[in-house]
């Protein structure tokens, strides 16, 4: 017997169906918000609702020297998203405390405006994408525009200044101890140059080279040491990953890049080549398991979207191109190293975050 295509299809749950259907909406939404969000800090919403407290959309547009018709319909967005409060007998939209940290204290760990700005950016250059994934080409990290470089930086910044001095070196063994006596450090893969800035800061008895193959991120960490008053003891280079100068460094980090690079083997190579005897490299990379199932969260779910969009397509545009995705997990990044020459390989700390690896020869 032949069954026809409509006998052959499995009777639909339509609660379930239309259950979908409203999470869809709620994805186009939070879709339509990544731009609001971005929106919003960059004219000054949020942080005019942090200072003066409840407004109306007519207060906030004054205060914003904004169009009261477009901060209107900003706030109602904001308040169906539940970022901000609205109440119907005043007609005001407050910015509860809690939210006002995450959304306008760049030196809180949990700023996001940066996650946004270059998810912003990152959705902007999409259509690239789309057509390069046909014939599994890349594109290169300095071809996308600046809220995917600016909104990097301002992503990881507010963590690494929480963690990196604070927590993340002193996991580390012995290397404190190198940096406070002066020591001599290699920032691999440093972008915008903030992780760099931020040892030279902590220890000012060392000295620092920060390098990345994207020239246009080394002249902007070449401004920023200097606005921060440590260009005395930094110096930036545009070099790639595989071929960066220098040895007898006792400490080569990574931090958020590794994934990005097309050879990660031949990079890790070098820095085995580069180390002093008894060097550390740690590398920071994006918080995953090692298998799938492990990633399938709200953090894993971000970081897969940035690896189709951004990290693979930046791999897949250099030689080898691994592209081993940014939730590559731990297992995978040993694997790399012990291909390397590395003989020794830890997880040293962890956040919500970042898995922070201690390897050595």
């Amino acid at each position: 017997m032949i069954m026809t295509a409509t006998e052959a299809r499995p009777a639909l749950d339509e609660e379930k169906l239309m259950g979908f259907v409203f999470r869809a909406v709620d994805e186009v939404g939070a879709t339509l918000n990544c731009a609001l969000v971005v929106m919003g800090d960059r004219l000054g919403y949020y942080r005019a609702l942090a200072e003066h407290g409840p407004l109306d959309a007519p207060g906030l547009a004054r205060i914003t020297g904004t169009g009261e018709k477009y901060a209107r319909e900003w706030l109602n967005a904001q308040a169906a998203g539940s970022f901000v409060g609205y109440d119907p007998g005043t007609g005001r939209y407050t910015l509860p405390p809690e939210h006002a940290v995450a959304l306008t204290d760049e030196s809180s760990p949990v700023f996001l405006p940066g996650m946004f700005q270059i998810a912003f950016g990152t959705v902007r250059d999409a259509d690239r994408i789309f057509e390069l994934a046909r014939d599994g080409d890349g594109l290169g990290w300095g071809d996308h525009n600046t809220d995917v470089h600016d909104g990097c930086e301002r992503f990881f910044r507010p963590g690494y200044a929480a963690n990196l001095v604070a927590g993340w070196l002193p996991a580390l063994d012995g290397v404190v101890a190198k940096l406070e006596a002066g020591g001599k450090v290699a920032d691999l893969g440093c972008g915008h140059g903030s992780s760099t800035i931020l040892m030279a800061q902590a220890f000012p008895q060392s000295s620092f080279v920060g390098f990345d193959a994207h020239a246009g991120s080394i002249e902007t960490a070449r401004r920023r040491a200097a606005e921060a008053g440590v260009a005395d003891r930094i110096t930036f280079v545009a070099e790639p990953a595989t071929g960066f100068s220098g040895t007898g460094y006792d400490l080569v980090t990574t931090f958020d890049a590794l994934h990005d690079m097309g050879d990660p083997v031949g990079a890790a190579r070098r820095v085995a080549g580069a180390l002093a005897p008894d060097g550390t490299w740690m590398v920071v990379e994006p918080a995953a398991g090692d298998r799938v199932e492990d990633n399938l969260n709200p953090v894993g779910r971000a970081y897969y979207g940035f690896s189709t969009l951004l990290c693979t397509p930046a791999s897949l545009s250099q030689e080898v191109g691994l592209a081993i995705g940014t939730q590559a997990g731990p297992a995978k990044i040993n694997d790399i190293v012990a291909a390397a020459g590395f003989g020794r390989f830890r997880i040293a700390a962890q956040t919500p975050f970042n898995n922070v690896l201690e390897i050595r020869p």
